[in-house]
């Protein structure tokens, strides 16, 4: 099962999920269920606590802004980790139409590809 933050929920709400799962990012999804971005601890340090915002009363969809970049259940590990390099992300969720799967990370691609493969995109980005 995939777990993720409403967007109407604060950062406190989200924070305490990713404590309690031991994650350090989560998909957010809006009142449609559908796919609205992602969260991740960086997010939060960086855009609510540095920025001296109360996280107790900002909502995650102050963070989570624009179109997610996602993954279709059917692409290759080959063309997922091109898609991280390319945006210099580690995580990526993905979606089978407009439904949320999973996310895939970094380390998910090594086991699938191989570190070797994967240092070779890393050192081509």
């Amino acid at each position: 099962m995939v777990k993720w933050v409403s967007e109407g929920e604060t950062i406190t709400e989200a924070a305490r999920k990713m404590r309690a799962d031991d994650v350090d990012c989560l998909p957010v999804c809006g009142a449609d269920n559908r796919l609205k971005g992602m969260l991740t601890d960086r997010d939060i340090v960086v855009g609510v606590l540095a920025a001296g915002r109360d996280p107790g009363r900002t909502r995650v969809a102050d963070l989570a802004v624009g179109p997610p970049l996602t993954l279709q259940a059917d692409d290759s590990a080959a063309a997922a980790l091109q898609q991280m390099v390319a945006h210099r992300v580690r995580r990526i969720p993905v979606v089978v139409g407009d439904a949320l799967l999973g996310v895939v990370s970094h380390s998910d691609l090594a086991s699938a590809l191989g570190p070797e493969r994967v240092s070779e995109f890393v050192a081509a980005a």
